[in-house]
């Protein structure tokens, strides 16, 4: 082929195929352009950059839904700009999951007062730029394409830690964020190396059939596979705060404001576990056994290593999270290690979900929906839990849970406000928690039925149920503080639900209700989510 004619199919498949499938990337770069134009062009700084993000990212959050809704049943994926990406039902669900919190989280700051108007236009640029590279996480389809999209979602939230200006905290959980961000980078992208090196491949589908052949002949290079696989999890581990990488999440969380802990709580974690889903379900794609006997063979050792792997940190990462929120006595940094908890509960649900892909494409299908639906559950549950803290922070000026001594009184509705999102972070019915975790378990009851790593499933299984009874007594601690204490000498004024603050709490937290009794809907969406299958 000459360079004209691959200039012009290069061309072709740009125009028309790719960037039809990118528009809401596209329309998140423009939002970024146009909030820092707000900054720069003196002519428009009478714009509040807080509206014109909300603007931008409401037009991107419509791209996804049109995307999504658009989406044909068992449609194929397709690859973008030559196989750096892929758009399926997954990437679409996430593309839509993290366009509806940005246009709630926007709001949500807007009310809570930071940022302030000098620094709206940075931080909203921060957020935006970070949710940019989340988008391409969950669309990532080759090797350098995930290391990537994890820095062009990790760089911006280092900023985003120390958004606080003159705050000393604030300025140490970024320097701790961007250090161990740093390393795990760096040995994620040494990982990376290890296996473009020995396989010659980076397109993703393509390392996998690679990994499968050579796992399977005498002679393979294991132990740096293994190797390089270890690493390439330490990198996706940062992200989903999952043991034992999860040292900056804590401190990030007390240090930084309640508004960031909220977007690295959700949005980072969405994009961590679509990123896992994404290497996982390729690394033990079906279809590559059909190319022979020594592909069914290096696939079956490629995919135990991978739910092994992620089976184990699971475990690990659920017990130490709620374990280690017990001796809390900030809100942010119990509330921290609850989004180390379910970071083990998502990845309970993905290790039984890379477990039955060997089984056939339903039972992998309703694993896949179980994730789809416990992040958009999720996704409620942890926005609103942050607000009302940081909604609270301006009422108590403090974050401490001793400040919230005796709430009821004054507060009765921030309260039940309260009692609903702990409820549900939980697992208890009737709330939202209790059918996600619920699906999440039928995954794993799946598996074990299925006979796919039965005893390893039957393990997490009983993590799981004994870690929902160990979470019980540390979320409930801060209910009894809010009911059963008495009040602390403060002049605070009382928090109504009918004010602007408690209208943002409201429509948090009703859809944790109502998303416990009236799921179906949800699930079918998870259920479309989860066609990625074959």
């Amino acid at each position: 082929m000459d360079l004209g004619a691959l200039l012009t199919g290069t061309l072709s498949d740009t125009l028309g195929v790719s960037l039809p499938h990118f528009r809401v990337e596209l329309a998140l770069a423009a939002t970024v352009v146009l909030v820092l134009l707000c900054r720069m062009l003196p002519v428009l700084r009478w714009l509040d950059s807080g509206i014109v993000a909300l603007g931008g990212v409401a037009f991107a959050t419509w791209y996804a839904w049109v995307d999504f809704r658009g989406l044909a049943a068992g449609a194929a994926p397709v690859e973008l700009f030559g196989g750096l990406l892929v758009v399926d039902s997954l990437t679409c669900w996430i593309r839509l999951l993290l366009g509806g919190f940005l246009v709630m989280y926007v709001v949500f700051t807007k009310v809570s007062g930071i940022p302030d108007r000098e620094d709206g236009a940075d931080f909203y640029t921060l957020v935006i730029g970070a949710t940019l590279g989340m988008c391409l996480m969950a669309s990532a389809n080759h090797l350098l394409t995930i290391f990537m999209a994890v820095e062009m979602a990790s760089v911006p939230s280092y900023a985003l830690a120390g958004i606080l200006k003159g705050r000393k905290a604030a300025s140490e959980a970024a320097l701790k964020y961007a250090v161990y961000g740093a390393g795990a980078a760096g040995i994620m992208l040494y990982g990376i190396s290890l296996l473009a090196g020995v396989l010659g491949v980076c397109h993703l589908p393509s390392v996998a059939a690679e990994l499968a052949r050579v796992v399977g002949s005498p002679g393979a290079p294991t132990l740096v596979l293994v190797l390089g696989g270890l690493m390439v999890a330490a990198g996706l581990a940062f992200k989903l705060s999952a043991v034992p990488f999860h040292f900056w999440c804590p401190d990030v969380f007390e240090g930084a404001a309640a508004e960031v802990g909220a977007f690295l709580s959700v949005a980072s974690k969405a994009a961590a576990l679509a990123l896992l889903l994404r290497v996982g379900l390729a690394l033990g794609d079906p279809a590559i056994a059909a190319a022979g006997p020594e592909f069914a063979s290096g696939l079956a050792n490629v995919r135990q290593f991978v739910v092994y792997l992620v089976a184990a940190m699971a475990a690990v990462t659920c017990t130490l999270g709620n374990l280690a929120a017990y001796g809390q006595t900030n809100m942010k940094r119990l509330l921290a290690y609850s989004t180390i908890a379910h970071a083990g509960y998502l990845m309970m649900g993905g290790a039984a979900a890379l477990a039955l892909q060997g089984v056939g494409g339903g039972p992998a299908r309703d694993a896949v929906a179980a994730l789809a639906f416990y992040l958009g559950t999720y996704l409620f549950m942890n926005l609103a839990a942050f607000a009302i803290v940081a909604l609270l922070r301006n009422r108590l000026r403090s974050e401490e849970i001793s400040a919230y001594a005796g709430l009821v009184r004054s507060s009765p509705g921030i309260v039940v406000a309260t009692a609903v999102v702990l409820v549900s972070l939980i697992g208890l019915p009737p709330l939202a928690g209790f059918v996600a975790k619920f699906l999440i378990f039928s995954a794993l009851v799946q598996a074990i039925r299925a006979g796919t790593e039965s005893p390893l499933m039957l393990v997490l299984l009983v993590v799981g149920g004994l870690n929902t009874v160990i979470s019980l007594f540390y979320y409930l601690r801060v209910l009894k503080v809010m009911t059963f204490d008495p009040p602390a000498e403060r002049g605070d004024e009382p928090f109504p639900l009918v004010s602007l603050p408690g209208a943002v709490v409201t429509a948090l937290a009703v859809p944790v209700l109502v998303l416990g009794v009236f799921w179906s809907g949800l699930y079918d969406a998870a259920l479309r989510a989860g066609g990625l299958v074959q």
